[in-house]
């Protein structure tokens, strides 16, 4: 990130830190109460200093989201677990292999169930890819912007949103949360762009603050927790309606009774119009288009 020019007399805290690693070390600048606050790991991570560190967490992405000029975004959620399908068939291949060589493996017969699954949904990849691509070459019709698609930066579907945007050359983001699996950041999002989160409410924030759609793959919780949390803003009005697609009218209703909810009385009958079913990446892109059309200043 760079930094503006000051015109300020007082030295920055960039100059201070350089003047402190330059202190001759004794017992007085080697304790860690002689540390400037803003350098001193240990001050910043303890257990009182979490209001500070939301607060750092929300502001970094912000300030360098102002600086790259992006003002709209499409999420696009989905399983880190559906690969593109050579992967895929690879691995069903390495499942039935290990599988006949022990055919009473209970484990290895739930292994190869999983994989032959994975494999029947591994188009839904190749969807996520085109539509990276579509979305990023659509325009936000009150701004002029560009839109940029972000995704939870991870493998599978997220990967596959971040490649298509990247295909035609288009900026793209992902928000990583430090987790005990699946770290590593997907190689297709645009570097300046990749961030890294520790609160899962603070990243979740940043996915809505500048989204004007959100499309979700068939997934597990990460997935269910995000589209539903969604779901919800917009049911209580805390954020603006906007287009919520669910890629797949059959894993969704298999998945999820949504019309249950309604005849418990828990939710009214529009609430079931928030979001929509869809098929093809054409035709979500198209949805999108019409919604970033009918936009004003």
């Amino acid at each position: 990130m760079k930094s503006r020019p000051s015109l300020s007399n007082y030295p920055t805290s960039k100059e201070d830190a350089r003047e402190t690693a330059r202190e001759p070390l004794t017992p007085q600048t080697v304790s860690p109460s002689f540390h400037l606050s803003y350098t001193d790991i240990d001050f910043l991570t303890r257990e009182e200093l979490r209001p500070v560190r939301l607060q750092l967490e929300l502001l970094k992405p912000e300030l360098l989201q102002q600086e790259h000029g992006i003002e709209a975004t499409v999420v696009v959620f989905g399983s880190s677990r559906i690969v593109e399908h050579e992967i895929a068939a690879q691995r069903l291949d390495e499942a039935k292999a290990a599988a006949a060589e022990s055919p009473q493996d209970p484990l290895l017969k739930e292994r190869l169930a999983v994989a032959r699954s994975i494999l029947r949904k591994s188009h839904y990849y190749d969807e996520a890819r085109k539509l990276g691509a579509l979305l990023s070459k659509l325009k936000h019709h009150g701004t002029g912007c560009n839109i940029v698609v972000i995704t939870g930066g991870g493998g599978g579907i997220m990967e596959a949103a971040n490649r298509g945007a990247h295909d035609i050359g288009a900026e793209t983001m992902g928000l990583n949360i430090v987790l005990p699996r699946e770290r590593e950041p997907n190689s297709f999002i645009t570097p300046e762009l990749c961030f890294q989160f520790h609160y899962f409410s603070i990243r979740k924030m940043h996915f809505l603050m500048r989204a004007q759609a959100l499309v979700a793959f068939p997934g597990g919780y990460g997935t269910l927790d995000e589209l539903f949390e969604t779901l919800t803003l917009i049911q209580t009005r805390k954020i603006h309606p906007l287009p919520v697609l669910l890629f797949g009218k059959e894993f969704w209703q298999k998945l999820l009774n949504f019309e249950v909810l309604v005849a418990e009385g828990v939710v009214g009958p529009n609430d079931l119009e928030i979001f929509r079913f869809v098929e093809k990446a054409e035709e979500a892109a198209e949805i999108i288009e019409e919604y970033l059309n009918s936009k004003k200043l």
